[in-house]
């Protein structure tokens, strides 16, 4: 038994009816897709580097504690793993309507909480694959460690492995509770230690303080600013799905010309996505307005690589649609991430989340359903950005070709786009309500647009340099992760 952290088991009581907390992945590899035993066998064979996806979701008797892990010892591979096909000849919409309508369906919560399935015939000579997991399994970095399990970095198909797995005995509601109760008894001594360990080193101590006032000051200015409002409203439950697609070098190019950071760049694609959606929407867009959106952040130490749990902060980020220029812009939402970064707004983040490990558990699932239901306008999106490998992946033999992210939407949050970095391209997913979020690829072109907007802005045309001898270069391209 495994006892969920307060920020995991938030996850789990945000869910509703129209808000499902999953995370995902669209990935589309070449070739024909494998046989139902050959994909099974490969999976199998990882199973025993991802013991999460043998547990279920246990809950404490009257709800006196957060809930636990507890392994399935009814576990059937064949629930989790689907196939299907989309019809000939298998385009994009086809595809994008098919992730909306897997994505809008909740996981079963008693069984493990995660889903794949492999699509037959997506697009010519290509097949693909839905990654569907909950969030209070992951966070997006650890999400990523586990697509890295399942993968391949060499075009061979691992030999099938027996599987000697056998689950724990079911345990009981008595001793859930008494490991619940032992839990509870432990966690003064626990926050004794803690506050020593502060006491003892009072400069250090000092220094956090510091860093949590100005953060905690710095999330004041979310009372402020005028903001997009028809991004925000009442959710349903259906859910549209559309992708955009770009390349890492691009974003480098306009990096190196025009300043800011990888991160900076991406926002500002997004920035120029939101602004030809507004006004597709005939909205007014003075220079004033911004939209803001949630960038998480990892907490995530290289000793904690691989272990699936949350461990991620936010800043809140402007992104200023009111400007007309692309390159200004870019140029605002740098000055505005570098006070982000130094305002502290991250470290406040991370205590505010720390403080729900405190908090009883009922009064977490109060809050958390609390939350849901209250309307706000104050956040309009989220973008959420998921390092990926840099060298060519395969699975089952077959090259992975792209993929592309899911977010899940909830808090009257209607629109969502994730980023994924692989093999020098970006995979941008972005998530919108099925019902009022409909107009979702003007978005998506919009981002693809602003990109081509800065690339032109960042490389002007030039008379043609005075030939010279060719020479074999020896530097080799490096691929550095977002």
């Amino acid at each position: 038994m495994q006892t969920m952290s307060g920020l995991d088991s938030l996850f789990l009581h945000f869910e509703n009816d129209v808000s499902h907390m999953h995370l995902g992945a669209v990935a589309l590899f070449e070739g024909p897709a494998p046989a139902a035993r050959e994909f099974a066998d490969v999976l199998v064979g990882k199973l025993a580097l991802l013991g999460r996806y043998r547990q279920r979701v246990r809950w404490v008797p009257w709800g006196l504690g957060r809930p636990m892990w507890v392994e399935d010892p009814h576990f059937e591979l064949s629930y989790h793993l689907r196939y299907t096909a989309l019809p000939r000849p298998g385009d994009a919409g086809e595809l994008r309507a098919l992730v909306g309508r897997v994505m809008a369906q909740p996981l079963d919560r008693r069984r493990p909480l995660w889903e794949m399935w492999v699509i037959e015939g997506a697009g010519a000579g290509r097949w693909g694959l839905i990654c569907k997991l909950h969030h209070c399994m992951v966070d997006g970095i650890s999400a990523g460690d586990l697509l890295a399990v399942l993968l391949d970095p060499e075009p061979r198909t691992p030999a099938s492995a027996p599987d000697h797995w056998q689950p724990s005995p079911e345990p009981s509601s008595a001793s859930v509770l008494a490991h619940t109760l032992s839990e509870t008894a432990s966690g003064p001594a626990r926050h004794l230690r803690q506050a020593r360990a502060l006491v003892g080193a009072p400069r250090d101590t000092a220094r956090e303080a510091i860093a949590l006032a100005a953060g905690l000051s710095s999330l004041r200015g979310l009372l402020g600013a005028s903001t997009a409002r028809s991004l925000n409203g009442q959710l349903r439950a259906e859910r549209q799905w559309v992708q955009a697609r770009g390349r890492l070098a691009d974003v480098k190019t306009i990096r190196r010309a025009l300043g800011g950071t990888v991160n900076d760049v991406l926002l500002a694609a997004v920035s120029g996505g939101f602004r030809a959606l507004l006004l597709g929407r005939g909205e007014p867009l003075p220079p004033e307005l911004i939209v803001r959106t949630l960038v998480p952040l990892s907490l995530r130490t290289q000793n904690a690589r691989g272990i699936p749990d949350n461990r991620v902060s936010a800043l809140f980020a402007e992104l200023p649609v009111g400007l007309q220029d692309p390159v200004e812009r870019l140029h605002a939402i740098t000055i505005t991430l570098d006070a982000l970064k130094r305002s502290g707004q991250a470290v406040a983040g991370s205590a505010l989340t720390q403080l729900s490990g405190l908090a009883p558990p009922p009064l977490i699932a109060l809050g958390a359903r609390a939350l849901t239901r209250l309307p706000q306008h104050r956040l309009q999106t989220i973008t959420t950005n998921i390092p990926g490998p840099q060298q060519p992946q395969y699975l089952c033999g077959r090259r992975m070709l792209e993929i592309f992210p899911y977010v899940p939407l909830a808090l009257d949050v209607r629109i969502g786009v994730a980023i994924c970095s692989y093999d020098g391209t970006l995979g941008f997913g972005i998530t919108g309500d099925g019902k009022h979020a409909t107009d979702i690829p003007t978005l998506a072109h919009g981002i693809e647009h602003e990109l081509a907007q800065l690339l032109d802005r960042a490389t002007p045309t030039r008379p043609p340099a005075p030939a010279r001898p060719r020479r074999r270069s020896t530097r080799v391209a490096a691929h550095s992760q977002i």
